[in-house]
């Protein structure tokens, strides 16, 4: 039996129909079983390179159905991340509320977005509408390896709640409590961390902040702002967290350096969702008995609650699902559908990978993509990349390193990494500031040979597998001035384990380094730059590497360098926009009483997202065709100098490294 999963939004890449009806959407993401094992799985912004996308998963779907090698029709059922009700509700709205050209009954409405996307009709009976938060709990529940287990599910809002507790048995769910959105912990973690300037998606920043802070000096104000009630009930006093702007004044500003206080606000944040969690979860042991736990949505990735509720022993087993967020609902979607149809299917074993997305293919393939970017890499196949990348990371380089099939979910798992040697302090900063361009203190992971982790990290004796990097331990106190660059601040890391069995190349990387080292672990952080996704295709992987400050890359066997180029190289490349990406012109009045026409990038996922370019780059932009090259348009327009070449393509240079704009190679023929 063929289940597709999805989870996302209902517009194409290029669209912005909706506005803000579609405000709820995000992590877009498909997912096909085949009697109940995953085959394919992959977020869609892995493929569009749109940040947490709320576009439809349409290239993600194709993903998965030509892994299969099937067309859609041949799927028996297609399950989304929402329940009917509350989906027919949501479209009927949408499309009273709207002048779409589309039809008003709700499912036919869901078939027109397939038809639009993939030019195929669906039989609606094929339709399954899961509840949000129970396509969260099947999610973690049917991967967990537990044939019992308490199901936890914590987001800022799904449908009607912001989360749920199951009890999970085989593979079935018994709903025991439902977490009212005034509740919402995903919400009050938001409302807090906009005094520090930050957002949605970005709650991780802050986990990563909160141990430069110290939780006593704002304990007293934090404990105003919820209340613990008897039966593991609690109420958040959201009215409240306006008092916050009394100690920080306005929201710090982006760029803007943190002060202490920002810090101890991150500290007392952390340890009152913590607080509130320990609470909820020890209510609901205690009632059930149960001795695993299972836990998904949003807020379960906060890695560093995560390992503190695995070493409390509150619980015997952990099982953290790690694509926790929104596109794990394809994932469990999918489970839940499934199961519903087959009731007596026996429950799949425990989830050791999430290995399930786009192969980088042969080293054949990969050397005709490298040879297209001849003018501006060289590279040579190694016979034991392993070893020869090992002596590399041991002498300080930082690499891009490509292997096998990309991860599911948000972590890079050793497919789609950035690589260095754990040990120097300094690797930190630089790797930060060089290549993700993002905050120095944000803290980054070590991977680790599993038989090596208890010499380094405390685990617990009976859960030392730890593969999805979604735990956060201590490292051993003897060893923290060893591991310099992957120790945060208070002693503590958070790990993934490496089985040979599941990354065997991966593996041997890492016992490679360990051969010249001792040590056996490597510093591991996801392979892009602060305005995208994680690269996912070999190109991808490319133009990260050439607009990044990585001193190599690895892809299959070939070692990867940089050549010195000039700007007049990049004239010779083709100019082309991405899918969600347009050009528009705003005619202003300016203040001497004229008109004057100004010229920006926009794009259809932020209505307001611009950058202001010239005319001359707007016009090379307007002409590109995927086929002409910068200088081509540039001749062929007779209108621009050649004195003004470089500035339009320090300009293009410049969008590109936004990843506004595509720039490839001209196709080889001879290759």
């Amino acid at each position: 039996m063929l289940v597709l999963g999805l989870s996302g939004g209902i517009e194409l890449i290029h669209e912005n129909l909706y506005g803000s009806w579609t405000g709820g959407f995000h992590d877009s993401a498909s997912v096909l079983l085949e009697d109940g094992k995953v085959v394919a799985a992959i977020e869609e912004e892995r493929l569009n390179r749109i940040k947490h996308t709320n576009k439809f998963a349409s290239q993600s779907l194709r993903f998965c159905l030509e892994s299969r090698g099937i067309q859609l029709h041949e799927v028996d059922l297609i399950a989304f991340y929402l329940s009917k009700n509350l989906f027919e509700a949501w479209a009927k709205l949408v499309i009273s509320q709207t002048s779409q050209a589309v039809s008003i009954e709700p499912i036919k409405f869901f078939q027109n977005i397939f038809h639009k996307a993939l030019n195929c009709d669906i039989e609606p009976e094929k339709f399954y509408f899961v509840p949000h938060h129970y396509a969260h709990a099947m999610s973690a529940s049917a991967l967990s390896g537990y044939e019992n287990s308490l199901v936890a599910v914590f987001d800022g809002q799904g449908e009607d709640s912001s989360g749920m507790v199951f009890k999970g048995e085989g593979t079935t769910l018994e709903q025991i409590a439902d977490i009212p959105v005034l509740k919402s912990l995903g919400y009050f973690y938001d409302h807090v961390i906009a005094v520090l300037g930050y957002g949605q998606f970005d709650e991780y920043k802050v986990m990563g902040l909160a141990p430069y802070g110290d939780p006593k000096t704002f304990r007293d104000l934090f404990k105003t702002f919820y209340t613990l009630l008897p039966q593991g009930d609690y109420i958040i006093h959201q009215e409240k967290i306006a008092s916050l702007f009394n100690l920080v004044g306005l929201p710090r500003r982006k760029g803007e350096p943190f002060t202490q206080t920002h810090k101890d606000i991150a500290a007392s944040l952390q340890e009152a969702l913590e607080n509130i969690l320990f609470h909820v979860l020890d209510h609901y042991q205690r009632e059930t008995k149960q001795k695993n736990l299972c836990m998904a949505g949003g807020v379960a990735h906060n890695c560093t609650f995560n390992g503190k509720i695995l070493r409390s022993g509150m619980f015997e087993n952990v099982f953290v699902q790690p694509a926790a967020h929104d596109a794990g609902c394809a994932l469990g979607a999918a489970l839940y559908a499934y199961y519903q149809v087959n009731p007596k299917a026996q429950k799949l074993y425990k989830l050791d990978h999430v290995y399930w997305g786009r192969d980088i293919d042969s080293n054949s393939s990969i050397l005709k993509q490298l040879m297209q970017w001849q003018d501006f890499l060289a590279f040579e196949k190694l016979p034991n990349i392993a070893w020869q990348t090992a002596e590399l990371l041991a002498s300080g380089h930082v690499i891009g390193w490509v292997q096998g099939r990309s991860e599911f979910g948000p972590r890079a798992l050793g497919n789609r990494s950035i690589i260095a040697d754990p040990r120097p302090h300094e690797n930190k900063s630089r790797i930060n500031q060089m290549i993700k361009k993002r905050e120095g203190y944000r803290p980054f992971a070590p991977s680790v040979l599993e038989e090596n982790v208890e010499d380094f990290f405390e685990v617990p004796h009976h859960q030392k597998q730890l593969p999805f990097m979604i735990f956060v331990v201590n490292v051993k106190e003897e060893k923290r001035s060893i591991l310099g660059a992957v120790t945060h601040i208070d002693g503590t890391a958070r790990v993934q384990t490496v089985s040979r069995q599941t990354n065997e190349r991966y593996w041997e990387l890492i016992n490679s380094f360990k051969k010249i080292t001792g040590i056996p672990i490597l510093l591991n952080t996801s392979f892009n730059n602060n305005v995208e996704p994680i690269v996912d295709s070999v190109e991808d992987a490319i133009v990260c590497f050439l607009s990044t400050g990585l001193d190599y890359l690895v892809v299959g066997d070939y070692l990867v360098k940089k050549k010195e180029v000039s700007w007049q190289v990049y004239l010779d490349l083709i100019p082309s926009l991405p899918a969600f990406v347009y050009l528009h012109s705003v005619r202003k009045l300016e203040d001497d009483g004229n008109f004057k026409n100004y010229l920006y990038i926009g794009t259809s996922y932020n209505a307001k997202f611009q950058v202001a370019v010239s005319a001359e780059v707007f016009n090379v932009l307007n002409l590109a065709n995927n086929q002409k090259s910068v200088m081509d348009i540039l001749q062929a327009d007779g209108h621009t100098k050649e004195d003004k070449f470089k500035d339009i393509v320090q300009e293009i240079i410049e969008l590109w490294l936004q990843r506004l704009v595509i720039l490839r190679p001209q196709a080889n023929t001879n290759i």
